[in-house]
């Protein structure tokens, strides 16, 4: 079984496309949407593909960690895979077929991320040599048994996942770095470069490149020394 999670704030621009790639994954499956109260048409859209719905109740705004941890009480399948909201895969069942092989091969392996690109017809040249930069950076953090992976596409063993306390909910950005930090503690962690993702690059188009690299790593420093970010991400649709 195969539980996916999927957070959204306001996706009815994108989710729908994430949810069709998801849904033609052939093998055993959940599909889980964890929403921070949305305001437009993003429930009714993901109901059509799912009645695993949690929706956030409280007063003070949802953090993205929380978001996925939510989402992941809700999670019965053996890997639990963390999906962004504008996240397409193209050919699911290659791609987890891949992903499990590894696994197989591996019984330390606890969590496998993917290469990011941007879909063909958004993509600048920027976003495809950063994005391959990253790639081939987080590979390497990895196998020297660092741990390294966006929150674009996460799959981890569900009893690695619960054995770390999931997201830590004290971090408002680069919750997704964390978590793969203390699984690396615990286990083997790895991005094959054969695994591809695609979504949209819609915050470094938003906000461009300098800045949104400013603020992954000012981030990324904050969190791995202090245990918490200087900022939260705007949302961006």
């Amino acid at each position: 079984m195969i539980s996916f999670v999927i957070p959204a704030l306001n996706e009815e621009k994108t989710i729908e496309d994430t949810l069709k790639s998801l849904n033609a994954f052939s093998g055993e499956k959940e599909i889980i949407i964890s929403d921070g109260r949305s305001r437009d048409r993003t429930i009714e859209i993901v109901k059509k593909y799912t009645n695993k719905i949690v929706v956030y109740n409280e007063e003070k705004k949802q953090k993205i960690s929380q978001a996925r941890n939510d989402g992941a009480k809700l999670a019965t399948g053996e890997y639990v895979i963390f999906v962004d909201a504008d996240v397409i895969i193209p050919d699911i069942n290659d791609l987890i077929k891949r992903a499990e092989k590894y696994f197989d091969r591996d019984k330390k392996l606890v969590a496998v991320t993917a290469e990011c690109v941007v879909l063909k017809d958004m993509a600048n040249v920027y976003d495809i040599i950063i994005f391959k930069i990253v790639a081939y950076y987080f590979s390497f953090l990895n196998f020297i048994r660092f741990g390294a992976a966006g929150g674009e596409f996460q799959m981890i063993k569900r009893e690695a996942f619960l054995a770390v306390n999931g997201f830590d909910e004290r971090i408002t950005v680069s919750e997704d770095m964390d978590l793969f930090w203390r699984l690396a503690k615990i286990g083997r962690t790895k991005l094959p470069l054969e695994l591809k993702v695609y979504h949209t690059g819609r915050r470094a188009h938003k906000i461009g490149w300098p800045k949104l690299l400013w603020q992954w790593i000012s981030n990324t420093v904050m969190v791995f020394f202090f245990k918490q970010s200087d900022e939260e991400w705007k949302e961006i649709r």
